[in-house]
Order: structure tokens, then C-alpha cells, then sequence
């Protein structure tokens, strides 16, 4: 699928590069260098396409992950693999930097030739490869031990080993989903949709299979299409959903439950798509005059719209601005506003904001003429 992986500081050094196929020469490594780090122009598109070879690109920090083929592959497939990736760094050494990645260097390259194999992705799983390559090195393991790893890796329970044992069992739930919303000058809401994930941290003994119910209407057919609606207000339909594999699709299909053995540790069980029925936490009301040519008056009123019993936290509002922007004068009614000129915004943010309430910010924007 791939032919290599490169990974570059912010001043274009390489810092890991492994090739898995003959196609992908050390030329490639430069290429990306000149053509995306380099650029004089800012480089809007993760995939860059330079003398028939295929770049795609994610960063993180300071750092640039990218791999590289001269083959006409899934796009999505090899952003979720460069994802995946970085994933399974950060179980490792946390936040990624250069200089964790200096300091893992060896461990990378190892992860590297464990996770593909000749360019196809093998195992991501952070559980499954955390029983036989560590912090100091891949560990020397007897025949035994050695047999148990090739069963959970070509198992039908290939996320969890046997023999885990807990004190206290226990498992947390996390529900997490994030508005998306596109909206007219005149306030009318053109696209919205909710993309959420279920996240999971499970610390239970031996081979347990847990299985939890969700609202009647969010439950799928096999042809992929939401079912019919429930007559329950509350309820709310899916478009789409993913789950890990180790949820039973079957049972999910059959009895609308989520039945699984889980991975130990935390792990992302599922996640889903809605377009129903979404009520919108926040209003946001922009007002924009121009006086003259060299300014512009900004005034934004945000007002939530949820119960008055419940309350926002770490409200973060950016406000673009012109390119050729001198100054900023901000008068904000709650919260804090500064203009931040490296990235051509204003960035207010209040640190708590109650239901059925409103705040407001106006900005005096100077302009080079």
C-alpha cells in the first residue's frame, strides 16, 4: 500500500525514515522537503502529488509525518494508518516532539517494522504489541511465552491476552461528540452534524464480555440505513456508526446491543454520525461595518441555548481577520480577547457561560491601506 514513512522536523530534517518498497528511492525524502516544508507558498492540501509519487501528510507539533507511494491507494485508509501511528507513539512516550522521538528512536524503528509489513498495515493495536516490544527493547521470551503472543496475534481474540488480573475491576464510559456547523450571513444554518465516539477504559479480570444497550432508535439496518423511527421524543437516529472488532456486529444487528470482550486499557469503542434533529448549543450573531478603507467594526454576540440548569466551560471563540490588519482595539463584556497577529485572529474566550445567556465583544479593526 505504502512505500515509506519519513518523519521531519520543522526545519526539514529527517528524523525517521523507513522504506518498505523498492519504488521509493532516498530522493523522495528531499521532494517533500522542498515542495511542502519549504514552500514559499503555504501548503493548504495534505496530499501533494510531485513527479507521480503520492505524499500524504499530517502534523504534529512541530513534526511532519508522511508516507509515500507511487500507487493509486485509499487516501482515508492511509490518513487513518498515519493516525493510528501517532497513536500508538503516544502510549508509548506520550506527547510527540523531536526530542521523544530522538530519545525512542530505536523503540520507533522497532514499532515501525512491527506495524507493516512490506508496506501493508499489520497490527495498530497498542495492547497487542506492548507484550512483546518495550521501552528498552523487544523482550527475550521463552518458547511459551512466545506461542501465547503468536495465538493473541492470529487469534479470534487477537486485542487482549489471557491471564490479566485485577483487584478491583472496573470500567469508565466516556461519551464525547463534537457540533459541526456551517451557517449562512443571515443566520440560516446550512449543514450540521454531530460526529461522537465512545471511549472506554477497562480494567477487568480474564476473558470478561460486557454488552450494553443504546436508545431503541439508534439502531441500523444491515444495508447500512437508519431504522425506523422511535416514537420516544428523546431518542436520536444515526446515519452512520463504527465500532472496534471486538464488538459482535452480529448481536448489534440482531438485539440493537453493543456485546464485546474489551481491550484492556482504554480503547475506542465506537463511532457514529448524526444529522437529525440537532439542537445547536450556541448562536453566534456577527455584525461587520466598514468605515472608510482602513477599518472595520466587529461586533459578535454569542448567546447559549441550552438549559439554564447546565453550564459551558472553556468557551474558545476565534474571529478571523484581514491580512493586511495593523491593529486591534477589543472591548469584550465577559471573559478575556486578545488579537493574535501570527494567526490573523481574535481569540476570546470566556471560562464559563450558564444556559439561556448571552455575551457580546466589539473590535475595532485598523487596516493598511
Amino acid at each position: 500500500m505504502i512505500g515509506g514513512l519519513f518523519c521531519y522536523n520543522h526545519k526539514g530534517e529527517v528524523l525517521i525514515s523507513r522504506v518498505y518498497r523498492d519504488d521509493i528511492g532516498r530522493n523522495a525524502v528531499d521532494a517533500f522537503r522542498v515542495n511542502v516544508i519549504h514552500a514559499r507558498g503555504q501548503v493548504r492540501s495534505p496530499v501533494t502529488n510531485i513527479a507521480r509519487t503520492s505524499y500524504f501528510h499530517i502534523k504534529r507539533s512541530n513534526l511532519w509525518l508522511a508516507a509515500v507511494t507511487k500507487q493509486n491507494v485509499n487516501a482515508t485508509m492511509v490518513f487513518e494508518f498515519l493516525l493510528k501511528v501517532v497513536e500508538v507513539m503516544q502510549n508509548y512516550f506520550g506527547k510527540i516532539s523531536e526530542e521523544n522521538v530522538k530519545n525512542n528512536f530505536v523503540l520507533i524503528y522497532e514499532l515501525l517494522d512491527e506495524i507493516v509489513d512490506f508496506g501493508y498495515p499489520q497490527n495498530t493495536d497498542t495492547g497487542v504489541l506492548k507484550t512483546f516490544i518495550t521501552q528498552q527493547g523487544v523482550k527475550s521470551v521463552t518458547k511459551e511465552e512466545q506461542a501465547a503472543i503468536t495465538s493473541q496475534v492470529t487469534g479470534q481474540i487477537g486485542w487482549r491476552r489471557e491471564g490479566i488480573k485485577y483487584r478491583r475491576n472496573e470500567l469508565f464510559l466516556d461519551v464525547m461528540e463534537y457540533v459541526n456547523l456551517l451557517m449562512s450571513p443571515q443566520g440560516q444554518v446550512l449543514s450540521a452534524h454531530v460526529a461522537g465516539k465512545i471511549l472506554m477504559k477497562s480494567y477487568l479480570s480474564g476473558m470478561p464480555e460486557c454488552k450494553f444497550g443504546i436508545n431503541d432508535k439508534i439502531a441500523m439496518d444491515s444495508k447500512g440505513k437508519p431504522a425506523e423511527e422511535s416514537k420516544t421524543k428523546s431518542a436520536i437516529a444515526i446515519d452512520d456508526c463504527q465500532f472496534h472488532q471486538c464488538v459482535k456486529l452480529s448481536k448489534f444487528e440482531t438485539e440493537h446491543s453493543i456485546s464485546f470482550i474489551p481491550p484492556d486499557g482504554e480503547h475506542e469503542l465506537m463511532r457514529y454520525r448524526t444529522t437529525k434533529d440537532i439542537s445547536l448549543p450556541f448562536r453566534v450573531i456577527p455584525l461587520v461595518r466598514e468605515v472608510g478603507r482602513s477599518k472595520l467594526e466587529v461586533k459578535v454576540v454569542v448567546k447559549s441555548s441550552f438549559k439554564p440548569s447546565l453550564l459551558a466551560q472553556k468557551l474558545e471563540i476565534r474571529i478571523p481577520t484581514p491580512l493586511n490588519t495593523s491593529g486591534v482595539q477589543l472591548i469584550c463584556m465577559k471573559g478575556k480577547a486578545k488579537y493574535k497577529a501570527s494567526e490573523n485572529a481574535i481569540v476570546w474566550k470566556i471560562k464559563r457561560m450558564g444556559g439561556m445567556k448571552e455575551s457580546q465583544i466589539s473590535a475595532e479593526i485598523e487596516l493598511l491601506t
